[in-house]
């Protein structure tokens, strides 16, 4: 199968017992964050052409899962967990603890290269986003929005998650 590898080959282009043999011979790392705060990260980070976060939400909700952006598409779509058995599934907002206990794992010095993470920080920053911007959204949006993630919600912990309630 090495023959056939290159850059930008996807792991469906091979078959069963290939697949299987290279990744079993990784370490596999998902790194997840709750869909609510992926949708604002990509409207902040203006990848959304729209006026508003309601009217970009809106253009998500249109693009069905199929069309959807790399940005907003759901993990479950992307990264797909049921077939993959990662390794370990690191939740954004944890990075410090869960970096430390992976890098302590592959026998890596931890001090040295873990950045300067302030995650009770950027949990209280998202939290406070997620509620003004939740706040814009009508009953129908939110409801679509989960129904849209509502696989993402189930295969990964997002218990504080706003479309989860």
């Amino acid at each position: 199968w090495q023959h056939r590898q290159t850059k930008e080959t996807r792991l469906s282009k091979f078959n069963q017992t290939e697949i299987e043999a290279m990744l079993g011979s990784y370490t596999k790392v998902l790194f997840v964050r709750d869909p609510f705060q992926r949708l604002i990260a990509t409207f902040l980070q203006g990848m959304g052409s729209s006026p508003s976060f309601s009217s970009f939400v809106q253009d998500v909700l249109n693009s069905r899962t199929h069309n959807a952006s790399v940005d907003w598409k759901p993990l479950v779509s992307l990264c797909r967990p049921c077939l993959v058995h990662y390794d370990y599934v690191v939740r954004f907002g944890f990075h410090r603890q869960e970096l430390g206990h992976l890098l302590r794992r592959a026998g890596l010095p931890v001090d040295g290269l873990l950045p300067r993470f302030t995650d009770t920080q950027v949990q209280w920053t998202y939290r406070w986003l997620s509620e003004q911007m939740f706040s814009e959204l009508s009953s129908q949006q939110k409801k679509r929005l989960s129904r849209f993630y509502r696989w993402d919600l189930a295969a990964f912990p997002f218990s504080s998650s706003f479309l989860s309630d």
